[in-house]
């Protein structure tokens, strides 16, 4: 089902600008604002490449041991199947573009903000929704 309406999940704001519908499944791009000092935990895509555009703000992008900082303009690519996080480490929120390929993670966004799923209190509901989206929990976010 084709969403791209702006949903809040965990104090983020997601919304899909280019759906997986509109690439027949080849990618979705979301539009994305993480607030300061905010960012996911340690996971694994197991079918998606992913690549963040920061537009605002920094983050700090941390792939399989390997730490970067990224600023506005700036972008990082994570492969399928490496371990990442990510933490907006300005003082400010970072709004960044999520480019999936192929498309259809994004689901998993909209599922966990509809069933209002929270991190860590509700983790065992949130592993469960992240398997039937090719994702893997492995750990902590960054500085927990």
């Amino acid at each position: 089902m084709e969403r791209t309406e702006e949903v809040s999940w965990n104090n983020v704001s997601y919304r899909t600008i280019l759906t997986k519908e509109a690439t027949n499944g080849a990618m979705s791009i979301v539009d994305s604002t993480t607030p300061a000092g905010e960012g996911p935990p340690r996971h694994i895509h197991a079918a998606e490449d992913e690549v963040f555009v920061v537009l605002t703000g920094e983050i700090e992008i941390w792939i399989e041991g390997d730490l970067r900082r990224l600023g506005p303009g700036e972008s990082g690519f994570i492969p399928r199947g490496k371990e990442h996080t990510f933490r907006v480490c300005s003082d400010t929120p970072s709004r960044h573009l999520v480019i999936l390929t192929p498309g259809g993670f994004e689901g998993f966004f909209y599922e966990s903000a509809d069933r209002d799923l929270k991190i860590p209190m509700d983790m065992p509901a949130i592993i469960e929704a992240g398997s039937r989206f090719n994702l893997t929990f492995t750990g902590p976010p960054l500085g927990a």
